[in-house]
């Protein structure tokens, strides 16, 4: 199970360069740049509590960014050796994305690579990754157990662990590495190379 935005596209510089357009046609709070770093050592909650965005307001948020999103997709590229990766994994297992991107979005963004991917399920919520990966785990008819899911931030490693999965956490998306101490993931990989090796020893 993978993550998408942070965790296979390079979604963050076009993100924050997005941000304070965004913010200002919410009325929520603009950024610099050592705020945006800070940022990536909070979890969800505690940037929206930072951006003072109120939670009416996501749903909004969210649908706009997925219009802008698919606007820009030529510009949000592929993280180096992503394509590799989905090559290789796919024939270890059978791969799914869950995202708050949108379906449509993934795809043009992964090109020819997107039919790497068996399962999608996409729109998530802020808050609500647990239930895409339960219905996936589902779809796949898999074990929970043997599902190992793969994202940036702590609420990707939080809806894995309450979907009674595995959760492996990359260092080089949205949020920094100090974030994994409370989150706990079962692995945090820092390099896109070497997380296949690491996951052969995990997968059944």
């Amino acid at each position: 199970m993978l993550d998408f935005d942070g965790t296979l596209a390079d979604s963050a510089p076009w993100f924050a360069g997005e941000l304070n357009r965004v913010a200002r046609r919410f009325g929520f709070r603009e950024v610099g740049d050592e705020e945006m770093e800070r940022m990536r050592r909070m979890n969800t909650a505690a940037i929206l509590r930072f951006l003072r965005v109120p939670s009416w307001k996501l749903p909004f948020i969210a649908r706009h960014m997925r219009r802008r999103v698919a606007e820009e997709a030529a510009s949000i590229p592929l993280f180096p050796g992503t394509r590799a990766l989905l090559e290789r994994l796919s024939r270890r297992a059978p791969l799914a994305i869950a995202s708050s991107n949108s379906e449509a979005n993934i795809r043009r963004i992964l090109g020819r690579s997107a039919a790497q991917i068996r399962h999608y399920d996409c729109g998530a919520s802020l808050f609500g990754k647990a239930k895409k990966f339960r219905r996936l785990i589902h779809r796949a008819e898999a074990d929970p157990r043997a599902v190992l899911c793969i994202g940036d931030e702590l609420r990707d490693i939080e809806a894995a662990q309450m979907a009674g999965s595995r959760s492996v956490a990359v260092t080089w998306g949205y949020a920094a590495a100090e974030v994994w101490v409370g989150g706990r993931p079962d692995l945090v990989v820092d390099k896109m190379d070497a997380l296949p090796a690491l996951l052969e020893a995990y997968l059944p």
